[in-house]
């Protein structure tokens, strides 16, 4: 995630210093394969066996400091999950996320901690037995009966330690202990050497999310726990390891190589049946002393797999088998779609280009930046990222680009992405700061990437791995090499470790070293005419309008701060009175000089209110107003520029930040803004050439043709100037169209616009900022009524009325409105649908705090 949206102003000094990469990169594209666990054999085969183990934990603090009324205390504690959560469900904390409560718990953080559990085992006839943990967060020692297993120091890996020789029959007696995060984390610090980073605590001494220990928009909660899942596997003769399929397309032809492996407790022969659905099988034995195979499949008339707005999103089970004397002992299912997927990084004319390519069709990315989506992960649930999937579907998004200073993502994640055509920017977890490349995290950090491009591979919808976040432009510009002293940075990972094992592992997709890049490390890492940028001068010091001063290629962060809607804000923050710098507000507002930088963004547009509420809905639309600038010039700039990632969609928890929805699920007018400015046809004015020329972008599988009627208004409807142009925009296409002088001039700046409409789409044009025009109070009439599944809301503007907008959380915080932040000209309606199950008066929602505009915010303050 863009950290230069929230970094010390020292990372904006006028003239940086750019210091020159000199290691060349070769930009491989990467398969990925998937770990799997289970299969036996013998000379009468036995099928693995998985058994997980239980729910319920006995959890207790060990070290730290502990508070009087938790030590020595045995509390239950859910697995998967974390300290925190347990300690939320104990009753024994307060929630960090209401009021400054936060900071009443950082001591769990500088606390170990130990889980204990029992299960029973009776001897089962296999060979082997192994307990895995799929995700232990992140110093621990696992012991069984009393033996050492092993212990971790990974969040992101997978582990498995055998047991045969701890495990007895019986009551078995299992403990895994956690030493404190922020302890272990100053230690390896020390251990390693400083690497310059971002904020408090030095996360890039070890592998846990960078996030936990807090950031711009995230509390420092830095937990431990077994947060993923945790069982008992038992096999014999083989077991399925990792499968990999390689999918790619060959004209009509779908084609996968499925790569596999086995991990052997003898020499026997085995036999790999690889299924497609509706397809055809192929088989393959690996003989006696092996244990690897590629199995192919040819497909003919597979039907593809296309990201959202090009195609249906096609999927097939791949069944794996492994199989001994006929009989099958395992067998692992992947769900895979047929395409093919290029980022293409190539030099032209005007630099370097960064595009999408799917199936052969250029698709121009209309993404956001996706971060974890509760500040403690094992929270999230299917149904929760299916939500906030639908909120991405309902901004027309086609990409999330999941940030290197989270985790990589759960199944589900992956899996609702597959069947919604969403395609997947995945960032290897570095973001921020710089990494030591000796032991012994160059280990760790080859087997975390080893397992999660062998799992996440396999979907359809992943498009890219990313080696980092910002850490190549922050040694080029922040100030990095002085204070490195020649230490190692990171760069072995992003330019040789990292592509290397995409390379071995996911051949079939495309790898870039670093967000922003280039594509040569001989040149900027954010420079605009080359590879993809993050543009956090806008926001941190410079206004939004030069936004249409930048001419990037591809723009993978920007953004613009703005409040959590009012019910999160009532519900997380109980101050009396609430001022935007009351306590609980000011701490929920991370970045730095966050409020200062709010205020300087909004003065120049709309007026500051003294007013709380007012306050809230002036920052809520600067936000929305700032990001449209931004998007509406990108895709006019389209194909020069082939996209946009919003800094970002969501929130981990109730803050002022740059997300679209809030901590607890809520819709901000930024996500409608989203929703209008990455519709499929787009006309946007914008100025060119010393004058305004409309751009209809039309980013559909079909031509749009018709009449443009540009006018020239005056506020209250009179036509100064009117002119009609016939259009015929192909299909993936843009259209300028320069506006004649009369319309693109105004007479009174302060009380005229312009209109563009083809075909009922509609393109606007203010020749005065809303605080500098004439704009008055909203003349309209509003009326309610009730219907089937909440309640209509139909509103008549007699002017001029902007930025109309339905607050409803504040009647019902559960209140989801299908539009907002429309603009109506004199004698138009709009009807608006509310989906509430609250059951009051429909009066509630045209009352004057829930019905907003920006004519409000001008006229009470003229």
């Amino acid at each position: 995630m863009g950290s230069h949206r929230r970094r010390h102003h020292s990372r904006h000094r006028p003239h940086p210093r750019r210091l020159p990469l000199l290691a060349a990169i070769h930009l491989q594209r990467t398969h990925v394969w998937s770990y799997q666990m289970t299969d036996l054999a013998t000379a009468r085969p036995l099928a693995a066996h998985a058994t997980s183990l239980p729910d319920i934990w006995q959890l207790r603090a060990l070290e730290g400091p502990i508070p009087a009324d938790i030590a020595g205390r045995t509390i239950p504690a859910t697995v998967p999950g974390l300290v925190h959560v347990a300690l939320l469900e104990a009753g024994l904390i307060l929630d960090p996320y209401l009021d400054r409560n936060e900071t009443t718990v950082t001591w769990i953080g500088q606390s170990s901690w130990e889980y204990a559990t029992t299960f029973e085992w009776a001897p089962d006839g296999q060979d082997r037995h192994e307990l895995v943990f799929d995700g232990l967060d992140t110093f621990a020692e696992v012991n069984l009966n009393g033996r050492t297993l092993g212990r971790t120091r990974n969040q992101h890996r997978t582990y498995r330690f055998a047991i045969d020789e701890a495990l007895r029959e019986g009551r078995n007696d299992l403990v895994v202990t956690f030493s404190s995060p922020v302890a272990e984390a100053d230690r390896a610090s020390l251990e390693i050497g400083y690497r310059p980073h971002t904020y408090f605590h030095p996360f890039n001494a070890i592998r846990k999310a960078a996030c936990n220990f807090g950031w711009d928009w995230g509390l420092d909660a830095a937990s431990s726990g077994i947060w993923k899942a945790a069982r008992l596997e038992s096999w014999s003769g083989a077991r399925l390891g990792a499968t990999r399929p390689v999918v790619t397309v060959d004209g009509v032809e779908g084609v996968v190589a499925v790569h596999v492996d086995i991990e052997r407790a003898d020499d026997a022969d085995y036999e790999v049946e690889v299924t497609l659905e509706n397809g055809p099988t192929a088989r393959v034995v690996i003989a006696a002393g092996e244990s690897t195979a590629v199995v192919e499949l040819r497909a003919t008339d597979v039907e593809l797999w296309w990201p959202r707005g090009f195609g249906e999103q096609h999927l097939y089970n791949l069944t794996v088998a492994l199989q001994r004397d006929g009989a099958t002992l395992s067998e692992r299912t992947h769900r895979i779609g047929f395409r093919t997927v290029d980022v293409q990084l190539e030099r032209d004319e005007e630099g370097t280009s960064f595009r999408f390519v799917v199936n052969g069709e250029p698709v121009w990315i209309r993404g956001a930046n996706w971060i974890p989506d509760d500040a403690f992960v094992t929270r999230v649930t299917r149904d929760r990222l299916a939500h906030r999937l639908d909120q991405a579907e309902f901004a027309n998004m086609n990409l999330l680009r999941i940030w290197g200073g989270g985790y990589y993502e759960s199944d589900d994640f992956y899996d609702l992405c597959d069947e919604r055509g969403i395609l997947v920017w995945q960032d290897f977890l570095f973001a921020c700061a710089s990494y030591a490349e000796e032991e012994p995290l160059w280990s760790e950090v080859e087997a975390e990437a080893r397992d999660n491009i062998t799992r996440i591979m396999p979907h359809a919808s992943l498009a890219l791995w990313n080696g980092n976040n910002e850490n190549i432009w922050g040694y080029e510009e922040w100030g990095w090499a002085k204070r490195l002293q020649g230490r190692t940075w990171g760069l072995g990972y992003y330019l040789d470790l990292l592509p290397r094992l995409v390379s071995e592992l996911d051949p079939a997709r495309s790898y870039t070293p670093a967000s922003p890049w280039s594509g040569d490390p001989n040149i900027f890492a954010n420079d605009a005419d080359h590879g993809s940028v993050h543009l956090w001068e806008l926001w941190n010091r410079v206004d939004y309008p030069a936004y249409r001063d930048i001419h990037a290629r591809f723009v993978a962060e920007f953004g613009w701060q703005g409040p959590a809607t009012w019910s999160t804000i009532n519900r997380a923050i109980s101050d009396s009175p609430l001022t935007p710098e009351s306590p609980g507000m000011f701490h929920h507002q991370k970045a730095t000089d966050g409020n200062d930088k709010l205020t300087d963004g909004l003065v120049a547009h709309l007026p500051l209110p003294d007013d709380t509420e007012d306050w809230h809905w002036a920052m809520s639309l600067n936000q929305a107003l700032a990001v449209t600038v931004a998007i509406e010039h990108m895709r006019s700039e389209s194909p020069r520029c082939m996209g946009s990632v919003v800094w970002q969609l969501n929130d981990c928890w109730p803050v002022t930040s740059w997300a679209a929805v809030d901590g607890y699920g809520r819709a901000k007018p930024l996500l409608y803004a989203l929703k209008h400015v990455y519709t499929d046809r787009l006309l946007t004015i914008q100025p060119r050439d010393g004058g305004l020329a409309a751009i209809a972008v039309n980013d559909s599988p079909a031509p749009w043709t018709g009449t443009a009627t540009a006018r020239r208004l005056s506020f209250d409807g009179t036509v100064q100037a009117k002119a009609e142009f016939p259009v015929d925009i192909e299909a993936r296409g843009t259209h300028t169209l320069s506006l004649p002088v009369e319309i693109a001039t105004a007479e009174d700046v302060a009380g005229e616009f312009v209109v563009v409409d083809i075909s009922g789409v509609r393109g606007l044009w203010f020749f005065a900022e809303h605080r500098d025009s004439t704009l008055t109070a909203a003349d309209l009439t509003a009326t309610a009524r009730s219907v089937e599944d909440g309640f209509e809301v139909r509103i008549t503007a007699r002017n001029l009325v902007r930025d109309l907008a339905l607050l409803v959380d504040k009647v019902d915080p559960d209140a989801v409105v299908d539009d907002m932040l429309v603009t109506l000209l004199p004698g138009e309606t709009a009807t608006f649908h509310v989906r509430t199950a609250w059951s009051g008066e429909p009066e509630r929602f045209i009352a004057r705090d829930v019905l907003r505009t920006s004519n409000q915010l001008v006229a009470d303050w003229t």
